[in-house]
């Protein structure tokens, strides 16, 4: 194992990203954080020093890679709404392509360091056939979608033209928090629906369902949930993977399994005693009915098994975080 070595984790005070850096401290690495705090929260930062910063900032990235010369970085700093994305496209395109373009910029200035990406299923758009692999056609139907799509052909381009070695790790729905409590999801405002059906229980509001007339079993959009934990442990096998001399890929993370907006709701009540008020809603704009993944190359490739599969266990997770946070308001 190599130990006391830095790894540079851009958006290393967000959700995943802190969660990646507590793995990687846990097996030796130091986790460098680089965030500029615009929705990552400096209080999770607990296991290696925070660089303050922004990802189109050429010149503060280029004094953070010389004063801590990492062996590799993670990339994690990106907008993530959808419906945020829809609405102002710009604000994505500036910051997740443009932003990782200057990043990108500054890593093989100082030799091609090999990075480690957080990408998205949501590349691939309306599915064809399920579940979605990594060949399957990428056709977003949202700016969100594209960004991430841009960055990972913008990766393999560098790899050709600049030996910049990477692994792009598709993600389908990131859920839960750390089993220990340190840390967990608390993004504001809130969008995700496992956290948003958490607070809805433990504030006695309503959660919103957009969509009741999908073509599902139940109307509702089905969705395939990733423990966080499990995509942190991704991303140290993808790092491990990189630093062995392989050669770039992408991967899913998924379960292969999928459950509908009132199969999560339902999941919520049980986990946390309590009822939960639901409010019909229309669809959003960009939201395909059913994403369900196959991760068969991650494990074949990266040897990635999910130890927290169960959308009960990461419910229970989440609302142990919620209910135990000093960040967030106690239940009632």
């Amino acid at each position: 194992m190599r130990k006391h070595t830095k790894i540079l984790v851009t958006g290393g005070a967000g959700y995943i990203g802190s969660h990646v850096c507590k793995l990687l401290a846990a097996y030796g690495w130091e986790p460098v954080a680089y965030d500029n705090l615009s929705r990552g929260h400096d209080r999770a930062v607990k296991w290696g020093p925070l660089e303050p910063g922004d990802l189109a900032d050429g010149a503060r990235l280029r004094d953070v890679l010389a004063r801590h010369q990492p062996m590799a970085v993670m990339h994690l700093a990106g907008y993530i709404n959808v419906a945020e994305s829809c609405a102002d496209p710009m604000l994505y395109y500036r910051n997740n392509v443009f932003g990782s373009e200057v990043m990108l910029t500054a890593i093989v200035e100082c030799g091609a360091l090999p990075i480690v990406f957080s990408s998205t299923c949501a590349i691939y758009g309306l599915p064809q056939k399920l579940p979605l692999t990594e060949d399957h056609p990428q056709a977003p139907v949202n700016p969100y979608g594209y960004s991430k799509m841009a960055v990972e052909h913008l990766l393999r381009d560098l790899d050709n033209a600049a030996g910049l070695r990477s692994v792009s790790l598709r993600y389908f729905n990131a859920a839960g928090a750390d089993p220990d409590g340190e840390i967990g999801e608390a993004h504001d405002p809130e969008t995700h629906l496992i956290p948003l059906t958490l607070a809805a229980a433990r504030d006695g509001g309503a959660i919103d369902v957009f969509g009741t007339d999908y073509d599902t079993p139940d109307g509702t959009c089905v969705r395939d949930y990733v423990h966080v934990m499990d995509i942190a442990d991704a991303h140290v096998r993808a790092l491990e993977y990189l630093l062995d001399g392989n050669p770039s890929c992408a991967c899913n993370l998924a379960n292969a399994r999928g459950y509908s907006v009132r199969q999560v709701i339902d999941l919520a009540q049980s986990a946390t005693g309590r009822p939960i008020r639901v409010n019909a809603a229309p669809r959003r704009p960009g939201d395909p009915p059913i994403l369900i993944g196959d991760a068969s190359r991650a494990r074949e490739v990266l040897g990635w098994r999910p130890a927290h599969s169960e959308l009960r266990e990461q419910i229970a997770d989440a609302w142990r975080w919620m209910s135990r946070s000093e960040t967030l308001p106690k239940p009632s």
